[in-house]
C-alpha cells in the first residue's frame, strides 16, 4: 500500500493517475474525499490533514511508501506555513517509522534553505533535513516551478487580463525558473518508485532536482501564458514594497479567501533554477517538455532575459555604442 498526500494538488493528481493505471495499490490522506473527483472509487481514502497528526497513525496502517506531496504556500487557519510544512513533516516522518515504512518520498523545492527570504524555502528546507535524518530509506524531489494547464498560477493571469488592460508584475520580474510540467514531475515520481516500464526502484537517500528545458524569468513566463491565452497585454512593474502591502491589507480583509497574498507573490522574486538543468529528469528516464509545447504556443519568441545591472550591455547582450563593457561588480545575493 502506497500513502499519498496532496492528492488533489497540481502534482498529485498527475501522479494519482499514473498510480492507479499501473495497478498499485493507494491511501489518499485528504480532508474532503469529493475533492478526488472519479479517482475516490479507485482509492482507499484516509480523513485527516497536515495539522491533525493522530490522523497519521490510521492512514499509514499497512503503508510501505509515503510519498508525500502536501504542502502550504499560505497560512491556513489551521496552521502557520511553518507548521504545516515544516512540523507536520517531521510528525509523518516519526509516524512513518513507527509504522514500519520502508520508503519515504518528499517533495521539496529547488532552492529551499534555512536563511532564504521566503517563509516556504525555510520551510521545506527544515522538512528536508527531517527526513534525511530519518533511518527510513528516502528520496527528496526538489522541483522548480512546476505548471500545467489551467493551474492556479495561470488562471489568475487570465482573471487579471479579463479585467485589465495591462498586466501587473511585482518587483522587477527577473527571478528565474526552469518551469517542468505538472506530467513530467509525476512520471519521474513514478520512475523512482519502480512502477515505469523497465525502471527498478531508486535505491533511496537521493535527491533529484527536477527542471525544464528552458531558463525563464518571472515576466516571460507570464507573457507566455499571456500569449496561451490568447490575451496579449503590455506589462507593468510594480514596485515591490507597494505590492506588500497591498497584498498584506487585502489578506487582512479577506484572510483565507484573498486571491493572492504576499507569501505567494515572493516566491515569484526568488529564482529557482538547477546547475544540474535535466539531467536528473533524464537520469529517471522522463524528457521535460518545454512550457510552450504544452500550453500549445510552440513558436512563441520570448525576449532575452534581461542582464543583472552593472555589467554595461543591453539586452541583446552587445557592449553599448562607444563604450567598453564593464565587468560585472561582486555582490551579495539577496535573500540568499
Amino acid at each position: 500500500m502506497l500513502l499519498l498526500t496532496g492528492a488533489t494538488g497540481l502534482v498529485g493528481g498527475a501522479l494519482l493517475q499514473r498510480l492507479t493505471a499501473a495497478g498499485q495499490p493507494v491511501r489518499c490522506l485528504v480532508r474532503d474525499s469529493r475533492r478526488l473527483g472519479a479517482d475516490r472509487v479507485r482509492v482507499q481514502i484516509a480523513l485527516g490533514d497536515l495539522a491533525d497528526p493522530p490522523s497519521f497513525r490510521n492512514a499509514l496502517r499497512g503503508v510501505h511508501t509515503v510519498v508525500h506531496l502536501a504542502a502550504a504556500i499560505r497560512d491556513q487557519p489551521a496552521g502557520s506555513i511553518e507548521e504545516l510544512n515544516a512540523i507536520a513533516t517531521w510528525r509523518m516522518v516519526q509516524a512513518a517509522e513507527r509504522a514500519g515504512v520502508e520508503h519515504f518520498v518528499y517533495f521539496s523545492a529547488l532552492g529551499a534553505a534555512s536563511h532564504d527570504r521566503t517563509r516556504l524555502q525555510r520551510s521545506k528546507a527544515l522538512a528536508e533535513g527531517a527526513v534525511r535524518d530519518s533511518p527510513m530509506r528516502h528520496t527528496i524531489f526538489a522541483p522548480s516551478l512546476v505548471y500545467a494547464p489551467g493551474d492556479r498560477l495561470m488562471t489568475l493571469v487570465e482573471r487579471i487580463a479579463m479585467l485589465s488592460p495591462v498586466m501587473p508584475i511585482s518587483g522587477r520580474g527577473d527571478a528565474l525558473y526552469q518551469p517542468i510540467w505538472a506530467q513530467d514531475v509525476a512520471g519521474c515520481v513514478v520512475a523512482a518508485l519502480g512502477l515505469a516500464p523497465g525502471r527498478a526502484p531508486v535505491d533511496g537517500r537521493e535527491r533529484y532536482e527536477l527542471a525544464g528545458p528552458q531558463t525563464l524569468s518571472h515576466q516571460q513566463i507570464v507573457e507566455l501564458m499571456l500569449r496561451a491565452a490568447s490575451r496579449p497585454r503590455p506589462t507593468i512593474n510594480v514596485p515591490t514594497a507597494l505590492v506588500r502591502r497591498a497584498l498584506r491589507v487585502l489578506q487582512a480583509l479577506m484572510r483565507s479567501h484573498a486571491p493572492a497574498t504576499w507569501d505567494e507573490a515572493q516566491l515569484l522574486e526568488v529564482s529557482m533554477t538547477s546547475g544540474r538543468g535535466t539531467a536528473d529528469a533524464l537520469a529517471l528516464g522522463v524528457t521535460p517538455q518545454t512550457i510552450g509545447a504544452v500550453l500549445g504556443v510552440p513558436e512563441l519568441k520570448l525576449r532575452r532575459r534581461r542582464r543583472p545591472r552593472g555589467d554595461g550591455r543591453p539586452t541583446d547582450g552587445r557592449p553599448r555604442s562607444g563604450r567598453p563593457a564593464l565587468a560585472a561588480r561582486p555582490h551579495a545575493p539577496a535573500g540568499r
